[in-house]
């Protein structure tokens, strides 16, 4: 590829702003930022599945990012490191949570596929009879 001018940079941003689900392809975690009902927003580095244009995350029901996003769903995501260091630009999106047997099987095995044993370790080490998972849907605004 050769380089146009004194922006390097210019292709990659040109080819983000045409498919903005471009930056998290490849990645490992997304940083999710939802907001409390003061406006506050509150951070928290997810693994996350692709699947076209939609992000998905399994996480606890009762968590206070499914509380935040059931009063708002709108959200930033970003991709990040494990420990939530950003490794790209903030991206506005909606989220919501989406109740569905199926969705969850599907999204369960892609996050299996994904994650491999470090997954499953977390699912052992997790699972709980009392414990109930749901399914964060994000899409990125238009």
């Amino acid at each position: 590829m050769q380089w146009q001018g004194s922006e390097p940079w210019k292709h990659i941003e040109e080819e983000s702003m045409s498919n903005p689900y471009k930056p998290f392809e490849k990645q490992k975690y997304i940083n999710l930022e939802t907001f409390r009902k003061n406006g506050v927003g509150v951070r928290t580095p997810v693994w996350f599945v692709q699947e076209g244009d939609v992000l998905y995350a399994r996480t606890i029901a009762d968590s206070g990012k499914v509380k935040r996003i059931r009063n708002s769903a709108k959200v930033n995501i970003a991709p990040c490191k494990m420990d939530g260091a950003l490794l790209g630009e903030w991206v506005p999106a909606f989220a919501r949570e989406v109740s569905d047997a199926e969705l969850d099987l599907k999204v369960d095995q892609l996050l299996d596929k994904k994650y491999g044993l470090l997954k499953k370790l977390f699912s052992l080490r997790g699972n709980s009879s009392d414990q109930k998972y749901t399914i964060l849907e994000m899409k990125v605004s238009e």
